[in-house]
């Protein structure tokens, strides 16, 4: 276990680095120039902002700046906000982003999974027609439909929440729910198949033959083998929801990464799109890494050596 764990690290570094070189490459060869908008300068403003910035320099050298720079955990400063720097963005945007994100996520996964359970216990009767309904509108409907939808009938016409900003508990209801709804309904339809399968197994025929209670069956012995395939994709969706999403946050008028994203991409600022880039990939990789450790502890069938025992 301890040397799958060390493997498991050393891929995750060097995917991380993977990452970090091919979003610096292509941020420096698209053309343009984060400090054209700034409308006519003197040439010396200029020389002294790109001196200032390391833009001057060699690319391959622009690059090794940025690594030490990432080693000692600083993303640099905003080519934009000089007062600010895309740490300062992070560390006021994170916890904004994470709140929503694991708030969506609560919602996703808890109703993801009833729906999923009931589907599958009442196959082909109308308990499973409707999960899978709204698993399907949950798919189908883009999250900023739907957020568009909730905010002119909840918030608008019927004022049962707040239009939109981020000030108490009631303005997370909406772009939770906005946010939860397309993971819902995967992890609902991944539920319902994965507890099909389950059920047909001979250890649930036996235990049913034994006389163990449904309840039990179904919670002790489905569920938790069923589960599996959900927690492989909850690494990923986890990484989505808590990093936030950009529509959501900016349809509400949320200050969380997604609004720092968007503004570094409309201000060409190489920091704060690199930096929210490379603070999104480790969470990925993070959770990712986790998930795998975690697939051992809830299924001892699992070998991390790869062989069938």
């Amino acid at each position: 276990m301890l040397m799958y764990t060390i493997k498991r690290l050393g891929w995750a570094v060097l995917t991380l680095w993977v990452i970090i070189t091919i979003t610096f490459t292509l941020m420096h060869t698209i053309p343009g120039n984060p400090f054209a908008q700034e409308g006519t300068m003197p040439k010396a403003v200029y020389d002294n902002l790109q001196s200032y910035y390391n833009l001057d320099k060699p690319l391959i050298v622009q690059y090794g700046l940025y690594l030490k720079a990432l080693v000692q955990f600083d993303f640099g400063p905003s080519l934009k906000s000089s007062s600010i720097s895309v740490n300062d963005y992070i560390k006021n945007g994170f916890p904004i982003s994470l709140h929503l994100g694991a708030q969506a996520l609560l919602i996703a996964v808890t109703f993801g999974l009833i729906l999923g359970v009931i589907a599958s216990l009442y196959r082909n009767k109308f308990p499973d027609y409707l999960s899978m309904v709204l698993a399907i509108i949950g798919i189908s409907v883009p999250s900023f439909i739907l957020a568009t939808f909730l905010m002119n009938f909840l918030a608008v016409e019927w004022r049962l929440f707040p239009v939109a900003t981020w000030k108490s508990w009631s303005h997370t209801v909406l772009p939770s729910i906005s946010l939860a709804m397309m993971p819902m309904a995967y992890i609902a339809r991944l539920m319902r198949s994965s507890m099909l399968e389950v059920l047909s197994q001979d250890y649930i025929i036996t235990a049913k033959a034994k006389g163990l209670k449904k309840g039990v069956i179904i919670i002790k012995h489905a569920v938790r083998n069923a589960i599996l395939p959900v927690i492989t994709v909850l690494g990923i969706l986890t990484a989505n929801l808590v990093t936030g999403s950009f529509i959501i946050e900016s349809i509400f008028g949320i200050p969380g990464m997604g609004e720092m994203f968007v503004k570094g991409i409309s201000n060409r600022d190489y920091p704060v799109i690199l930096g929210s880039t490379v603070f999104y990939s480790a969470i990925l990789i993070f959770l990712i890494f986790i998930v795998d450790i975690a697939y051992t502890w809830i299924d001892p069938r699992i070998k991390v050596t790869g062989e069938s025992k």
